[in-house]
């Protein structure tokens, strides 16, 4: 089932502000209208845009955040 829309939550506020808020997450609408969270991030290491999640299976979509993760760790 693919992704036919996505939302990215509030990013935290910088710092030390934010040092308590909570990671943002992306949120994806399915075919099927049903609705996911599917992981939060670190956004000082890796950023989404909602776009990108369109088209994509669940399983794709967390891979999009390993390749991210993989690429900023080799940075």
């Amino acid at each position: 089932m693919k992704i036919v829309s996505a939302t990215i939550t509030q990013m935290p506020r910088p710092m030390p502000a934010g040092m308590f808020d909570s990671m943002p997450e992306v949120i994806a609408t399915f075919e099927d209208g049903s609705v996911k969270t599917l992981f939060s991030f670190h956004p000082d290491e890796v950023s989404f845009l909602a776009s990108e999640f369109i088209g994509l299976t669940e399983a794709e979509a967390r891979s999009l955040l390993h390749r991210k993760d993989v690429a900023f760790l080799q940075s």
